[in-house]
């Protein structure tokens, strides 16, 4: 008898402590490891800028290493198809650009991923997309810009970051807008989009407002796609001053696959608030161009269910998509 008893408080005490264990993966002790902070486009983008402005304040507020990588291709859609597929204990985490996590799946069957795999953890910056010719260029508005077009159709071409990403649908947009038909040129991240242009690459650009602010003397803004002028370049018109029915920007954040435990979700919610609540971030953010935003898990959310209703209703009007 008393043998019986001793195995079977041996077998509660196992279970016990498999359980106990079974907490701290769920978060109890999280992080207890470095992370792993993929940014799903090249070096140099507005991600990565705002990955490295993020890494010491995270490394200071989670006591861990924070190790970014790159994963460049599909517009993002690599890195976020292979976040998907990792094991959700927030060992990794990765940089998400919306339209693109909603766009993607929607309007490719082999995007590799479904927006319901990700788990956005916050939201905390977006840019207006716009608009840009060479500062030597003889397009000086954007009436000239949409004549040269339809003088010109097809000829055109226009340097964007990514396909079924922000800057393809704001060419999508402004084709179907002003009637025009243009060349659509894509590149693996805005730094790359960005170099090529200043190359002289391409005709134009649309390009994100951090990067029209930094180059702004070596180019001519002729919209932007706010839906108010942009408080950094004051004198550039809204693509809807032009009579253009365009609003593009692009919103980023940070996810970690779905099924990550709530316990880690909040962990790592509560540190990228923490940053993008501070003043000092978001002074740095509007000076080189940036819109601060403080968006948590459950208003990320809400907000992406609310952009997919009306991605999907725009990509039905563009003809990207059927009914």
């Amino acid at each position: 008898m008393y043998r019986s008893l001793k195995w079977i408080f041996s077998i509660v005490a196992i279970m016990v402590l498999t359980a106990c264990n079974q907490t701290v993966d769920g978060g109890g002790n999280y992080p207890s490891k470095p992370i792993h902070y993929v940014i799903p486009f090249d070096a140099g983008g507005q991600s990565d800028i705002e990955a490295r402005r993020q890494q010491p304040l995270l490394r200071d507020t989670l006591g861990q290493e924070i190790i970014i990588e790159y994963r460049p291709g599909g517009g993002g859609a690599i890195g976020w198809s292979e976040l998907a597929q990792k094991k959700p204990d927030g060992t990794y985490i990765a940089g998400i650009n919306l339209p693109h996590i909603i766009l993607q799946p929607i309007a490719q069957k082999d995007a590799g991923y479904q927006t319901e795999q990700l788990k956005t953890v916050a939201i905390f910056q977006a840019t207006p997309i716009g608009l840009a010719v060479p500062k030597e260029s003889n397009l000086q508005t954007i009436e000239d810009f949409i004549a040269a077009a339809q003088k010109q159709p097809g000829k055109i071409t226009i340097a964007g970051s990514g396909t079924y990403s922000g800057h393809h649908l704001a060419y999508q947009q402004l084709q179907n807008s002003a009637d025009i038909n243009l060349q659509y040129i894509s590149f693996t991240g805005a730094a790359t989009q960005v170099q090529a242009f200043l190359g002289g690459n391409t005709t134009a650009i649309l390009a994100n407002s951090d990067d029209l602010v930094k180059h702004k003397d070596r180019l001519r803004i002729l919209a932007i796609g706010s839906e108010e002028r942009f408080e950094p370049l004051p004198d550039v018109p809204t693509f809807k001053e032009a009579g253009l029915n365009i609003t593009a920007s692009i919103d980023r954040g940070v996810a970690v696959p779905a099924d990550t435990p709530q316990a880690i979700v909040q962990t790592l919610e509560s540190a990228f608030l923490k940053i993008a609540d501070d003043s000092k971030v978001q002074q740095q953010m509007k000076a080189e161009g940036f819109e601060p935003k403080s968006l948590d898990a459950r208003e990320s959310e809400s907000y992406i269910k609310e952009k997919t209703l009306e991605y999907q209703s725009l990509l039905r009007e563009l003809g990207v998509v059927a009914d």
